[in-house]
């Protein structure tokens, strides 16, 4: 089975991207949701996460993702140990989850694929390109925070550039160019590239 990774900037449209193959019914693996669900149900990361950031990291037995956020991206090394702490934990989850499937290829949909290491258990990764004045924008009304606490985001993340260039194909999401065509030019790829 085929192996591909789909990432991009913060507000680039990477979750946009992958219902549009789970609408041509390729399984995608969410690292994102993955990751927050590990945090809420692990009781010994969880732990670890209390220990490290704080009381405050949960609130009702929930993860306080407002906190952990204001925490982490405030902080490079506080992020680098987050990161630490939960990427392992999510990889292992999603080398489990690809095992259960039985799709020509799956989609496996992450913000932090080569930060985390993840991309070396995949075979080809689409990067989703947007323009950073439009991830900015996207990301403030998905997200209802300030322009600055958007920038503080961008400045923690991979240089967009250097990450779209490790990406083996690029889906433009700039709002001229229309992404489903560009979905179902890779779907078919992807199709074409089994086994016979």
């Amino acid at each position: 089975m085929l192996k591909v990774g789909l990432t991009g900037g913060i507000g680039s449209g990477k979750s946009t991207v992958a219902k549009i193959f789970e609408v041509l019914g390729i399984p995608v693996y969410y690292a994102d949701d993955a990751a927050r669900k590990i945090m809420n149900t692990d009781e010994a990361l969880k732990a670890i996460l209390v220990k490290n950031f704080g009381e405050q990291t949960y609130q009702d037995g929930k993860l306080n993702r407002a906190y952990l956020a204001s925490v982490v991206f405030a902080d490079k090394q506080k992020l680098e140990l987050l990161n630490s702490l939960t990427h392992p934990a999510t990889i292992a989850d999603a080398n489990k989850w690809v095992q259960e499937q039985t799709s020509p290829y799956i989609i496996k949909e992450a913000a932090l694929l080569f930060e985390s290491g993840a991309n070396k258990h995949l075979d080809q990764i689409i990067g989703v390109y947007a323009p950073q004045e439009l991830r900015i924008k996207r990301t403030m009304a998905r997200d209802t925070i300030t322009r600055e606490e958007v920038l503080q985001r961008l400045n923690r993340q991979m240089d967009e550039d250097a990450k779209m260039s490790l990406c083996d194909f690029i889906i433009t999401n700039n709002e001229r160019q229309l992404v489903i065509p560009q979905v179902l030019k890779l779907h078919e790829k992807f199709l074409s590239l089994q086994p016979k």
